[in-house]
């Protein structure tokens, strides 16, 4: 494959959904250009209107791409849009470079690099972080599992998504760096939202006690991007509870496989899984508050 660069190299890019629309259109701003496929096709039209080029399905989009991304939801999506009938490694051209950035399961993303490698094609399992907000402002964590040769060659794409940006080994080993991420943010919710329940239970003004911890030991990403919508009750999904109930099953899945313990992110996972079979799955994750809200955790 040729030098990446907006001049010469064509982008497919699937799945628009919350993150992966603003994904999108930085790549194509930056001069790429674009053809995209997502179910939903009106999902695509503020692409459509900037000049992206619409594809009816991800084998149609193949052929004509050097370099293709996916953000999709589920493990299965990934299976569907890589290894199925119509899928990438079957229609994409060889010296193709392939980059699923979905939260999935680093067993299938081994296989799909074994096949990509068999089609002669690369393969990245590169999932990120920073939900929405890191997605609009471009400034994404991307953790990537692949070669280092085909890591370098898409560097320049990385960038123009995120800041954070490494390669963490073998295909793979990104994937398995998003579980630890998603274990970390599961603890964090649950400590973010117990201290602001905390906080409102003791009398506080929760937006005080915001500003005074969210700049010391307490400080993190949780508590200072989702703390303010939790006060102000703003439940509008920048990363959906179904999604992080499938991230967390992955992640004690993976775990289990390696015999580590995740005591945290068992109850972290039962107390979402609760608030799905209340309605809850398509909020975004800072709906935990909810179960705080009048003590309601105690039951679970």
């Amino acid at each position: 494959m040729s030098e990446v660069s907006p001049a010469q190299t064509t982008i497919g890019f699937i799945g628009l959904g919350v993150m992966g629309r603003s994904m999108a259109s930085h790549l194509l701003a930056a001069g790429y250009s674009l053809r995209v496929y997502t179910r939903t096709q009106t999902k695509a039209a503020p692409l459509l209107e900037a000049g992206a080029i619409w594809c009816e399905s991800p084998a149609a989009l193949a052929p004509e791409c050097d370099v293709i991304i996916s953000i999709v939801g589920f493990p299965h999506d990934v299976e569907e849009v890589y290894l199925g009938e119509n899928g990438l490694i079957a229609h994409a051209k060889r010296g193709s470079t392939l980059i699923d950035m979905t939260t999935s399961s680093p067993l299938l993303a081994e296989r799909i690099g074994r096949e990509a490698r068999e089609n002669g094609l690369a393969f990245l399992d590169a999932p990120v972080s920073g939900g929405d907000i890191g997605a609009r402002e471009a400034r994404l964590a991307i953790m990537a599992g692949g070669s280092e040769e085909a890591f370098e060659r898409v560097r320049p794409i990385f960038e123009i998504m995120g800041k954070n940006i490494n390669r963490l080994g073998p295909i793979g080993a990104g994937q398995h760096t998003k579980m630890a991420n998603q274990i970390a943010v599961a603890g964090t919710m649950l400590g973010t939202c117990e201290a602001l329940a905390y906080a409102k239970f003791a009398g506080l003004d929760p937006e005080q006690v915001l500003q005074s911890i969210g700049g010391g030991a307490a400080a993190s990403w949780s508590l200072n991007n989702l703390g303010p919508r939790i006060i102000q009750e703003d439940y509008a999904p920048g990363f959906f509870v179904k999604h992080f109930i499938k991230d967390m099953s992955l992640a004690i899945e993976a775990a289990r496989e390696t015999g580590c313990a995740t005591p945290a992110l068992d109850l972290a996972l039962a107390m979402y899984q609760q608030l799905a079979a209340e309605g809850h799955e398509d909020a975004g994750t800072q709906v935990l508050a909810r179960l705080y809200e009048t003590g309601r955790k105690q039951d679970l």
